[in-house]
């Protein structure tokens, strides 16, 4: 059981990779950006995509634990 659950994940893994892999080769036309006046520079559009996701996965769990803090002090306040 433990050897199936190792070859699923490895296998989910893979799929993955090789989703991402297919994902950077298809969008690797260049593009700018431009937000609030400031342009910036030519990257492809893969990059940025998986720059955006990076950016959210790290900013979720940093405003899940600062709400979850306040949200605590809050209730400490109350008892």
């Amino acid at each position: 059981m433990r050897n199936l659950k190792r070859i699923v994940l490895a296998v989910f893994i893979l799929l993955l990779v090789l989703v991402i892999l297919a994902f950077v080769l298809e969008n690797q036309q260049s593009v700018s950006l431009l937000f609030l006046g400031l342009a910036g520079p030519q990257m492809p559009v893969s990059l940025l995509m998986v720059l955006a996701l990076l950016v959210g996965m790290l900013i979720g769990p940093l405003l899940g634990w600062f709400v979850g803090r306040s949200s605590r002090v809050a209730r400490k306040r109350l008892v």
